[in-house]
């Protein structure tokens, strides 16, 4: 006799999940409980999902969180609606004046084609982890750090987790004493032990890297 499988629907963070994950995180890492006790709980961080929430992700690879936000402000502003069509019908020195680099207009393209020719990104907002990130990594100029930003920002995922981000490598260096900044695969591994609140986690130690970083400034200055 076949067993049936159960499909578990994926945890969404929302303000009472983060607290249930930082709760538990602080009971089970030291780290964990230092860094909550620097930052507090920290807010839930959304954006609006499917091609919105991709194209803007898209728009902040490898920048300043201000830099990427003038410049989505600039995009949104001249992409309306702002959509896969839309985008298409926009040409290439419009999306330039815009801010975007001639590599982030080939990925913008390359996104719009894909759902215009049937790329369901709302059917993913439902999809395990594995696929979505392999869906969206299969894409030009899309890669783990903006798949793993999409899981945890647009989808709201509960244990995505961007290894690939800098200020996390950072922040997780510094707090956990490390003698250099670890790798994207060696800090997966490190990651390993606050699942299944792997995107709380994130949260938390973003949080960190804030207050860590004021208080570095405000020492120099003294």
């Amino acid at each position: 006799m076949q067993t049936k499988r159960t499909t578990l629907l994926p945890v969404v963070l929302d303000d009472a999940c983060m607290l249930k994950g930082v709760r538990a995180l602080t009971r089970s890492c030291p780290h964990m409980r230092m860094m909550r006790s620097m930052t507090g709980v920290p807010s839930v961080r959304r954006h609006a999902s499917g091609f919105e929430g991709l194209a803007r992700i898209v728009v902040g690879q490898q920048l300043s969180l201000a830099s990427a936000q003038a410049i989505w402000d600039r995009l949104h502003q001249a992409v309306q609606p702002m959509s896969a069509e839309a985008s298409l019908a926009m040409s290439d020195e419009a999306l330039r004046t815009a801010g975007l680099s001639k590599g982030k207009v080939r990925t913008l393209r390359a996104l719009s084609e894909a759902v215009v020719a049937g790329l369901d990104l709302d059917s993913l907002a439902h999809a395990p982890e594995e696929d979505v990130h392999a869906a969206l990594t299969a894409l030009p100029g899309i890669g783990p750090w903006s798949a793993d930003i999409y899981l945890l920002f647009c989808l709201g995922r509960a244990d995505a987790f961007a290894a690939g981000d800098l200020a996390l490598q950072i922040a997780v260096a510094n707090a956990l004493k490390l003698d250099e900044r670890p790798s994207q695969d060696e800090l997966f591994a490190i990651a390993e032990r606050w699942r299944p609140w792997r995107g709380v986690a994130a949260h938390l130690i973003w949080a960190y890297y804030k207050v860590a970083g004021r208080q570095a400034g405000t020492r120099k200055s003294a």
